[in-house]
């Protein structure tokens, strides 16, 4: 490119710069008593904050910090400029504005500060899904550097939506334990009137290589599917589950969860949230008065009675462990999910594939609490950002107007009966909804697997309630090569997909959502299972187990797997146990014990390896993780274990 490209001829306006100007008029609030005693930085923030244009007659206000995940530069009237990478984060600025408007109304000061999110969806089958969970850690942290950067915060505001930036978030949020905090969810997309949801559409590859789909419909199909410009998608997906999560820990107000994003209440909500924060200061109702471990069970609760992403495996742990609350092991899923019933039909679990509006329209998270409430299986005496307890808040919900007008608009709008949506539990049990997540172990896993149970085909599950799967192994060492294999032809209906080497110390545990969508929406996919030491999106359903532990580039059994071996998957519904075993070969079956005794004695797959392109950042991710408790505690930071575990080893070294 000529220099003069660059640097075209310029009018005299370009050359007529100044060197001073007069300043901001007035004179900032100061007492005797702040000049004697406020740190320099405290005075000199005043003049930054008259700088940028506040009135210097009102500096003295209670100052409140938003932080958000917004991303992309939006024109005035809503256009791109440039864009964000996902329309999760496309519109939440207007929710920070009207939080802003708010504080400001009430005499206070806000303050914001953004640390965009990456999209999984964007990133899903490439490289950038290697950053996808250490972005998690990496924005928490720079969240929680952010709040402590403006000492003269009084409050937080968290405004998020998405399944990195929310869940990062809410582990800033959780780690402020002296502050009020509040967390605005970021609300859901529209579905298109005529279309697929973005869940669905994301399998048009893999249909149109099947011959189920033509070009015209793949790409009329995959331009629609956003029907708005704003919000997580239209599932229940780990987005859709994180808000949530958020509003069943009390860290969100009562039904700010799934609210169609751009629309009036939407922008209420955040409004709302701005007077509770500050009445929370006002009370001195800390984070820690808010985030107990009864508040964290009553997240895990609620994650099984709506069907939740297993991905709040890895957040919900991690926001206990920010809170310094108790961090959830296997057992304590396993005992939450066996005793509440899941009660929410939407996408991605069905039965009636209703998107995440009609949830939040028949009632949303205090709907599907009073169901709990009436079984005994909620803790009603935590307390919540409205400054009263979960149980004074669902006394409110049972009897307000919002319900039974929101309940309302849901019949008429759409002709859906709420109660098909949020079903009662006696209606849940006889439409056959089965609770959310089992932990198979076996000689693949013998540290455990995560498997959405709920979310298996029915059709391909015993009339005893117990999905058995025996069959020849087709194993991969890349994601990559999986995908290529079901788009040409390579798998067969009845196999065991194996895609090995996943994990954190491979890929930073990617999201293998292009498999399980195909596998759903290709016509034989419900034939095949899938095992894999990465995870899984949110949306994704099927007989898929992933979370293998351990990864197999740390050992474990998956990686010494062979095309061709034979493997048993045994997942009861009901009872929610499991097990994951290889059986030998078509000529010599074994029975579990003499698997793993055969397994213990192969060497690696010859293949494994950590992909070519893990970035630095991401490898030291899955080492501190790993020594921090790895997958089962949230893929957390544990900083006295990992200085214990340097030390330890510089000690070693002789260093």
């Amino acid at each position: 490119m000529a220099i003069e490209k660059i640097f075209p001829p310029q009018d005299e306006a370009f050359y007529a710069v100044i060197t001073h100007a007069a300043g901001p008029q007035g004179a900032l609030p100061l007492t005797p008593q702040m000049l004697m005693e406020s740190p320099s930085g405290n005075l000199f923030g005043m003049t930054q904050n008259a700088g940028m244009g506040w009135d210097a007659s009102k500096l003295t206000g209670k100052e409140v910090l938003i932080i958000g995940t917004q991303g992309g530069i939006r024109a005035g009237d809503g256009r791109p400029i440039a864009l964000g990478y996902h329309t999760g984060h496309w519109e939440i600025g207007l929710q920070m504005q009207a939080a802003a408007k708010e504080i400001t109304r009430h005499g206070g000061i806000p303050f914001a500060a953004y640390v965009s999110d990456p999209c999984d969806g964007r990133s899903q089958g490439t490289h950038g899904m290697f950053d996808s969970l250490p972005y998690r850690n990496d924005a928490a942290m720079v969240f929680r550097r952010l709040i402590r950067s403006l000492p003269t915060r009084r409050a937080v505001i968290g405004v998020a939506t998405c399944d990195k930036g929310l869940p990062a978030t809410l582990i800033a949020l959780a780690s402020m334990h002296q502050l009020p905090t509040i967390l605005v969810p970021g609300g859901a997309t529209l579905p298109p009137t005529f279309g697929e949801d973005a869940g669905k559409v994301q399998t048009i590859g893999a249909r149109y290589a099947n011959h189920e789909l033509s070009l015209q419909e793949a790409a009329e199909l995959g331009c629609r599917a956003c029907a708005t410009p704003g919000g997580g998608c239209q599932f229940l997906g780990t987005a859709g589950t994180a808000q949530v999560v958020a509003e069943a820990l009390g860290l969100a107000l009562p039904h700010s969860a799934l609210a169609p994003s751009g629309q009036a209440v939407w922008l209420e909500i955040a409004r709302q949230s701005a007077r509770a924060v500050i009445e929370l200061d006002n009370r001195a109702i800390t984070t820690r008065d808010i985030l107990t471990d009864k508040a964290i069970e009553n997240a895990m609760v609620l994650h099984a009675a709506f069907g939740g992403s297993t991905n709040l495996l890895l957040h919900i742990p991690a926001i206990a462990h920010a809170a310094g609350c108790t961090i959830p092991d296997v057992a304590h899923w396993t005992r939450i999910n066996r005793k509440v019933p899941r009660l929410v039909s939407v996408l991605p679990n069905g039965p009636d594939y209703h998107p995440t509006v009609r949830a939040f329209l028949a009632g949303g998270v205090p709907e599907v609490m009073l169901h709990l409430r009436d079984l005994g299986l909620l803790h009603e005496d935590v307390m919540t950002v409205t400054g009263q307890t979960l149980g004074e808040n669902l006394d409110w919900w049972r009897a307000s107007e919002r319900r039974e007008k929101f309940r309302q608009c849901l019949r008429e709008q759409d002709g859906v009966d709420p109660d098909d949506v949020i079903l009662p539990p006696a209606r849940a049990t006889a439409r056959g909804l089965t609770s959310t997540v089992s932990f198979p172990t076996g000689n693949i896993a013998p540290d455990g697997s995560v498997i959405k149970a709920t979310a298996i085909d029915p059709s391909v599950v015993d009339v005893d309630g117990v999905y058995r799967h025996t069959g020849r192994a087709r194993v991969f060492v890349s994601e990559a090569r999986a995908i290529r294999a079901i788009k040409s032809g390579e798998i067969e209906q009845g196999d065991i997909m194996v895609v090995m080497g996943g994990g954190p110390s491979g890929t930073g545990m990617e999201e293998t959502y292009q498999l399980t969508s195909a596998l759903k929406h290709v016509s034989w996919g419900k034939t095949v299972s899938l095992i894999t030491d990465a995870r899984f999106s949110g949306v994704s359903t099927g007989a898929c187990l992933g979370h293998v532990a351990p990864e197999a580039l740390a050992g474990g059994p998956i990686g010494k797997l062979r095309d061709d071996d034979v493997i048993e998957i045994i997942i009861d519904r009901l009872s929610l146990t499991g097990s994951v075993n290889f059986i030998g070969t078509a000529q010599q079956r074994l029975t579990p014990e003499e698997g793993a005794a055969l397994l213990a004695a192969r060497e690696p797959h010859p293949e494994l390896h950590a992909h070519d392109c893990l970035p630095d950042d991401t490898r030291l991710w899955a080492a501190l993780q790993a020594v921090s408790g790895g997958t089962w505690k949230g893929c957390i930071y544990d900083t006295d274990k990992i200085i214990e575990v340097i030390n330890a080893g510089k000690k070693a070294l002789g260093m």
